[in-house]
């Protein structure tokens, strides 16, 4: 049932997302969207000695990907670009392969398990977690340019 998805916990973190703008100077900036329900999510993040050190995003999303984007900002500062592309391919796992929920500071997705059900939301609440692992290859290419210019 769709109530399954638009739970209350889903609601309260689209109602309620952080770290909502545009970052001034970000190293990657990626745009994600989905031609099926129009749902757009951009990035921008700062990587400072191998983490995120900034972020920020402009959420134009139905609640689902209102939702994945809150906990997206919630959690993303302090995180490697590593730790980043695990999660995406988790959460990636657990919608289209009914892979398990991750675990520790990300538990938080769990709340997005009952989506899997629901394939044609699957492209809104995977938004933000794609354009962050696009952002990070732009971050990286960028540091890698300056630190080959030095």
């Amino acid at each position: 049932m769709l109530s399954d998805i638009y739970n209350t916990r889903i609601l309260a973190l689209a109602g309620n997302i952080p770290r909502l703008g545009r970052l001034p100077a970000p190293d990657g900036t990626a745009t994600a969207h989905s031609r099926l329900c129009g749902s757009t999510v951009t990035v921008d993040l700062v990587l400072r000695d191998g983490r995120v050190a900034d972020f920020a995003h402009d959420v134009k999303a139905c609640a689902l990907g209102q939702a994945s984007s809150a906990i997206m900002a919630e959690g993303i500062i302090g995180s490697t670009p590593s730790d980043l592309k695990d999660l995406r391919d988790q959460v990636h796992a657990m919608l289209k392969q009914g892979g398990a929920p991750p675990k520790g500071r990300w538990s938080g997705v769990a709340v997005l398990e009952p989506v899997r059900d629901f394939k044609a939301r699957h492209a809104s609440t995977l938004l933000t977690f794609d354009a962050v692992v696009e952002a990070l290859a732009q971050a990286e290419a960028r540091q890698g340019r300056l630190a080959a210019a030095v």
